[in-house]
């Protein structure tokens, strides 16, 4: 298995040959080991890759509407009886966006889906991993927790605050003019928000959970129950950043593969990620979704001097505001 280094040492070792042909060599290997890994599964293959790691504070490298247009452009002449394996590296993003390119996603495939997490999904790409039939993951691989956050706050916070804020205040009415000041930075209807928000991604979850990971068995709603909760529990996991490895999510009772049980699947899984790695630490490209065919919807940083020679469908972003 190529690591991050020699994956780069190849990219270069392509360019080189080409001796000023035409030739993107970062599109070239990437499509080789997509192509690859499509051949040994047997199954349609779709990369949904962000940067924020390597170029943070850009905005759009989260889960959001425009990304169905990346899906349906990747989507589009696959064959659907083949299923979907969906690599997964991203920050996370919005409830409302996840649940709809889970609801398209679901339209093309069925729950004929796998979510494949190289290194990290968290967040909104825990529950999209969720959404899926099983989550394959490695030594290396994270999920996150999914409690919901309404402009970087977390709701959980909000509720658990206010609640506190009400007991104290009760046993101690001299509390009121400081726990006044705290409460008062909230807008209106902000605490209904939180709830709401709290309501919508546990129902949601939950469901995904019982009528497809945990699908058939006795207990599935139990089960879906308790593996929301745990991913959920503000309190036990002290922080959005916390990652879950794939040995605790089997203990959180996720239908957990390991990558480790296919050494094939393993080394061409992880070359396929120190592609995508390499794409957006060396190159203006700050999100990308790509299937085996090499077929893409791919968003810069800026907008290329020219075409990227190898990409076949392309969209550039002019820079934006941080977060």
């Amino acid at each position: 298995m190529p690591n991050w280094n020699e994956v780069f040492i190849e990219i270069q070792t392509v360019q080189s040959q080409a001796q000023g042909q035409a030739l993107n060599a970062q599109n070239v290997i990437r499509h080789k080991y997509l192509m690859a890994l499509h051949t040994h599964t047997g199954r349609n293959v779709i990369a949904y890759y962000s940067g924020w790691l390597s170029k943070g504070n850009i905005n759009l490298s989260e889960i959001n509407d425009e990304d169905k247009n990346g899906f349906m452009t990747t989507i589009h002449k696959l064959d659907r009886s083949k299923g979907l394996d969906l690599i997964l590296h991203t920050p996370g993003g919005g409830i409302a966006a996840t649940q709809s390119l889970v609801n398209y996603l679901q339209k093309m495939f069925g729950r004929d889906i796998r979510a494949i997490v190289p290194q990290l999904a968290m967040s909104a790409g825990s529950i999209l991993a969720c959404c899926c039939k099983e989550i394959w993951m490695g030594k290396q691989s994270n999920l996150g927790p999914i409690d919901p956050h309404l402009r970087g706050i977390p709701a959980y916070g909000v509720v658990e605050e206010f609640e506190r804020a009400v007991k104290e205040v009760k046993r101690g009415p001299a509390l009121i003019s400081i726990w006044q000041q705290i409460i008062g930075q909230y807008r209106p209807t902000f605490l209904g928000q939180c709830q709401n928000a709290i309501q919508w991604t546990n129902a949601f979850v939950e469901q995904q959970l019982a009528e497809g990971m945990f699908a058939g068995l006795p207990d599935a709603r139990k089960r879906a129950k308790k593996a929301t909760k745990a991913l959920s529990d503000y309190k036990r996991n002290k922080s959005h950043e916390r990652h879950f490895d794939a040995e605790e999510c089997e203990k959180i009772g996720l239908a957990i593969r390991r990558l480790e049980s296919d050494p094939t699947m393993q080394d061409l899984v992880l070359t396929v990620h120190h592609c995508y790695m390499n794409l957006l630490m060396n190159t203006t490209a700050f999100k990308i979704i790509e299937n085996q065919n090499g077929i893409a919807l791919c968003k810069h940083t800026q907008i290329p001097s020219g075409p990227i020679p190898g990409q076949r469908a392309e969209q550039a972003a002019q820079p934006l505001s941080p977060f």
